[in-house]
């Protein structure tokens, strides 16, 4: 890689982990709020089919039952963020208004009367998108981002089933359905497919990582001059 690359690189890296870190301060600074004022927000919850559980969309990812359920979240989250941000540079935001808003509608709409808390919902929104997103976009990255978060979370995958009847289950199954919906969305958007020695390429094929690394330098040269 040139040395143009490199510094670019090294730039959205930062970004990428300045923005998971902010994250998972928000929700931390959610916890710190409730000790220090001696309450529970789990009413702030997401409650299905009840009117004033609709806030619960927006703000039950933000919650969480005690420092366990937050240190589990913190570290999986921490990972997606990171990963997210730094590979879909001009989607990551997207990605992750829409896994929000999406599971929470799907669990208001289908999950069981009670109080739902807790960024789980997302991680599994986040990891399905990178995993079905590296898939379409035939990148490997992508893929072990996700197999990583599964190895780090433990038991990811039973989680979307009934086993556990204090855990949302519900809050993971849609999660994991939001992202394989933003990955079909957005499956011709985001890096570029991986291209190995062993592949033929014609000579009218269009390289399209240079392409990728092109736009970044280019971009990176105009927010420069202006």
């Amino acid at each position: 890689m040139s040395e143009s690359i490199i510094n670019i690189e090294k730039v959205r890296f930062k970004v990428s982990i300045e923005v998971a870190s902010l994250f998972i301060l928000a929700i931390w600074i959610v916890k710190l709020i409730e000790i220090i004022d001696g309450v529970s927000l789990y009413r702030y919850g997401l409650l299905p089919r009840s009117f004033s559980g609709l806030i619960g969309i927006f703000t039950a990812p933000l919650i969480h039952s005690d420092f366990n359920h937050l240190i589990n979240n913190s570290i999986s989250l921490f990972i997606l963020t990171t990963g997210l941000v730094y590979f879909y540079r001009d989607l990551w935001y997207k990605i992750l208004l829409g896994s929000w808003i999406i599971s929470g509608l799907m669990v208001w709409v289908g999950a069981r009367t009670n109080y739902h808390i807790g960024c789980s919902g997302l991680i599994y929104a986040i990891a399905s998108f990178i995993f079905f997103s590296g898939i379409f976009r035939k990148n490997i990255n992508l893929m072990a981002i996700s197999l990583l978060v599964v190895f780090v979370y433990g038991g990811m995958v039973w989680g979307i089933f009934p086993i556990f009847p204090q855990i949302s289950w519900e809050y993971h199954l849609f999660g994991g359905i939001a992202g394989v919906i933003l990955a079909v969305v957005y499956r011709k958007q985001g890096p570029p497919s991986q291209v190995w020695s062993w592949m033929q390429e014609s000579s009218e094929d269009v390289d399209e990582t240079d392409e990728y690394w092109k736009n970044e330098i280019l971009e990176d040269d105009n927010k420069q001059e202006l």
